[in-house]
């Protein structure tokens, strides 16, 4: 799969330290498994503020849920997915969006769809780590799927 570029200082924090320090693979590992995608079968290790993830998923948009959720962790700026096995692979290039200050899921939907009222096919997406379509910030890295 590949290695994924996050903003190391935004996101969820972690465990007990400063914004720069990584969270350890065993907090990443509670709190990906926190939101039930069917990560079971994932093992995480830390290589500097490197999440390198192994193992086996269903489905492409489980595999893409977990890079998500991992890089918009505090302190981690790639998630590297090489040994990382997607049993249902769908060939399509993953699409990630970088928020940037001043979008919105309605803005976002317009920039990839061409129409912002499709922007709860970007919420849906992205549950359960969104639990509310107003709330992104600036530097979050979100799943844009294809429309079906």
């Amino acid at each position: 799969m590949g290695i994924f570029d996050f903003v190391k200082s935004v996101g969820k924090k972690l465990g007990i330290g400063d914004d720069e320090t990584p969270p350890s693979a065993v907090d990443l590992k509670k709190d990906l498994d926190s939101y039930d995608l069917g990560t079971e079968k994932i093992e995480i290790e830390i290589k500097g503020d490197t999440a390198v993830i192994k193992g086996e998923v269903a489905d492409q948009s489980i595999f893409e849920k977990a890079v998500v959720a991992l890089g918009n962790t505090l302190g981690i700026s790639k998630v590297e997915t090489t040994d990382v096995k997607v049993a249902n692979a769908n060939p399509e290039d993953v699409v990630l969006h970088e928020v940037k200050k001043g979008d919105n899921l309605w803005k976002i939907a317009e920039k990839h769809y061409g129409n912002g009222s499709k922007y709860p096919e970007i919420f849906e997406a992205n549950k359960p780590m969104l639990s509310d379509p107003d709330k992104i910030y600036p530097g979050q890295m979100l799943r844009i799927p294809k429309l079906g």
